[in-house]
C-alpha cells in the first residue's frame, strides 16, 4: 500500500514536524538505510544494541523522503533536505499501527500460528492448503516477531483473501502484543513443549505465553489447539467466553506413533498416509509428528470451508524446507540435516522417525539442544535414556557438544558404545574414517550448533 499522509496521522496519531509539499505524495516505507530506496520514508527502529535514529543522516543520503522521529527536538542537520518529519512516542508501535492500518483495508482472513515446536513447518502446511482455493500470503524466513510482522503484512498483495502469520516469542507478552496487531480470524497452538523453557521456566508459563494469541481472536473466530493439558487449564484461567470462540481440538501425543485421531495407513521414507475425519491425506514427507502438524492445516482447510479434496491436494504439495529433514548425498553417504532447532519432543521425534524408515547402517549425530533453563542437563539424560530403549542393531550414536555429551554418557552408563566430540570437525573427521560409503546420517541439534559445517566437512574429501 502506498500511504498518504493523511493515512500515516490516522493510523499512527503522528505530529507533523516538517512538511514540505508532501499533501499531495504516497509513501513506503523502510526500517533499513542499507535498502533504502527513493522517496521512501525512513522509519527507524530502536532496540538493546542499535538506534535507527543515529542513521537518519544516511537514510536521507540514500534517498529518503522524510522521517520518523521520537525524539522531542528536531534535528536541525535534517531540515533542509527532509520533505516530511513525523514525531510519535515510539517508532515500533508507529510501525506496528501502519501494519495493522494496511491489514483492515484489504481485510483478508488471518491466521495466525504459534508453538513451541512445528510452527513453521505447521505454516508451510497452511500456506499449502489455503493456497488451493484462495490467494494467500504467508510469513517469509523467520518473520515471526514484531518486525517480521509488520514487513509480511506491508508486503502483502492488496487481493489477498488469506493471510497466514508465523508468531515466535522471547518472553510473555509478546505473542499478544502480535495478536492485537494482526486481529487474527483463527488462531492455532501446533503444542505447548519445552523449546525456550529456560527464558519462561516451565510448561504452565509456555502455555500462558502461547495462548496470548487468543487475547485479539475476533469475535467469531476459531482457536485451533492440541488437546493439551496445560493449554486446556490456560484458555480455562483466562476465564474467556467460551460461547465467543469454537475450540476446535486435536489431540497432541508425546508418542508420536499412537496418534489418537488417526489412523497412520502407510509409512515409508519421504511419504506418509494416513486418515483423519473419515478421508484419506498424503505428504510427502516422513514421521508422524508431521503427521501432527498437518492436522492444524487440514481444521483450518475445514474452517475455511474448503473440502476434503482440496485440502488434500494441498497437503501433498508441501515439501520440507532447508535444515528441516533435508536429505542430500554427500561423497556416498545420504544425510538428512534436521539441524533447524531441537528440543526434547523432537529430539524424541527425530530419533523415532529414523530408527522406523532408515535401515542400517545408520548413523544418529546428536547436538546440544538449546535454552532449556536449569534442566538443560536432565532434558539431554533423557534423551540418552529413551535412546537407550530405541536404539537397534547396527545403529551408531555419536553426540556433538558439552551437554550432548550426557547423552553419550547414559548411553555408556547403560551399555551402549557412544562417541562425543567438541566441535564440527572432528565428527566430519570420525564420519569419513569410520562410517562406511552407504550409511544414512541423521544431523539433529539446535541451530546455534552449526551443523551444515558437518556436511561441509564431508564434502570437503578429496
Amino acid at each position: 500500500m502506498n500511504f498518504t499522509l493523511n493515512d500515516i496521522i490516522e493510523a499512527t496519531g503522528a505530529k507533523v514536524l516538517q512538511n514540505e509539499g508532501a499533501n499531495n505524495l504516497k509513501f513506503t516505507f523502510s526500517t533499513d538505510t542499507r535498502t533504502i530506496k527513493q522517496g521512501q520514508i525512513y522509519l527507524p527502529l530502536k532496540g538493546e544494541n542499535f538506534d535507527g535514529e543515529k542513521f537518519i543522516d544516511k537514510a536521507l543520503e540514500m534517498g529518503a523522503v522524510g522521517y520518523f522521529i521520537s525524539k522531542k527536538e528536531r534535528v536541525k542537520s535534517k531540515e533542509n533536505t527532509a520533505r516530511l518529519i513525523l514525531q510519535v512516542d515510539d517508532t515500533l508501535t508507529a510501525y506496528l499501527e501502519l501494519a495493522r492500518f494496511y491489514k483492515r483495508k484489504v481485510n483478508p482472513k488471518t491466521i495466525a500460528i504459534t508453538g513451541s515446536s512445528g510452527k513453521t513447518t505447521t505454516k508451510e502446511m497452511a500456506y499449502c492448503v489455503a493456497s488451493e482455493k484462495f490467494k494467500t500470503h504467508k510469513s517469509e524466513l523467520n518473520f515471526n516477531n514484531e518486525i517480521g510482522l509488520c514487513k509480511t503484512i506491508l508486503s502483502m498483495p492488496s487481493d489477498t483473501e488469506i493471510l497466514i502469520l508465523e508468531m515466535g516469542m522471547r518472553g510473555l507478552g509478546e505473542i499478544e502484543l502480535l495478536s492485537k496487531y494482526s486481529e487474527p480470524d483463527i488462531a492455532i497452538i501446533a503444542n505447548v513443549g519445552t523449546a525456550h523453557i529456560g527464558r519462561l521456566g516451565s510448561r504452565e508459563n509456555i502455555a500462558k505465553a502461547k495462548c496470548e494469541v487468543v487475547k485479539y481472536l475476533k469475535d467469531d473466530g476459531v482457536l485451533i489447539a492440541h488437546d493439551d493439558e496445560f493449554i486446556k487449564k490456560e484458555i480455562g484461567n483466562r476465564k474467556l467466553e467460551i460461547d465467543s470462540f469454537h475450540i476446535s481440538h486435536f489431540t497432541f501425543h508425546t508418542n508420536y506413533f499412537s496418534l489418537k485421531d488417526t489412523n497412520i495407513i502407510e509409512r515409508k521414507i519421504g511419504y506418509t498416509k494416513f486418515e483423519y475425519k473419515n478421508h484419506e491425506y498424503e505428504l510427502n514427507i516422513e514421521g508422524d509428528y508431521n503427521v501432527q502438524n498437518s492436522l492444524a492445516a487440514i481444521e483450518m482447510g475445514l474452517q475455511l470451508t474448503m473440502s476434503e479434496a482440496e485440502i488434500a491436494k494441498g497437503l501433498k504439495k508441501y515439501s520440507p524446507i532447508e535444515k528441516r529433514w533435508e536429505v542430500q548425498e554427500v561423497k556416498g553417504y545420504k544425510i538428512i540435516n534436521d539441524s533447524y532447532n531441537a528440543n526434547p519432543e523432537s529430539m524424541k521425534a527425530a530419533i523415532e522417525t529414523s530408527l522406523e524408515l532408515y535401515a542400517p547402517p545408520l548413523l544418529l549425530v546428536l547436538g546440544d539442544m538449546a535454552e532449556l533453563g536449569e534442566k538443560e542437563i536432565e532434558y539431554h539424560q533423557e534423551i540418552g535414556n529413551f535412546l537407550a530403549e530405541k536404539i537397534k542393531e547396527n545403529v551408531v550414536v555419536i553426540t556433538v557438544g558439552n551437554l550432548a555429551n550426557e547423552i553419550t554418557q547414559r548411553l555408556n552408563e547403560r551399555g551402549f558404545s557412544s562417541n562425543n566430540f567438541g566441535d564440527n570437525l572432528q565428527t566430519s573427521r570420525y564420519i569419513l574414517d569410520n562410517m562406511k560409503i552407504g550409511t544414512t546420517i541423521i544431523l539433529k541439534a539446535s541451530r546455534s550448533m552449526k551443523f551444515e559445517e558437518i556436511i561441509d566437512g564431508v564434502n570437503s574429501k578429496q
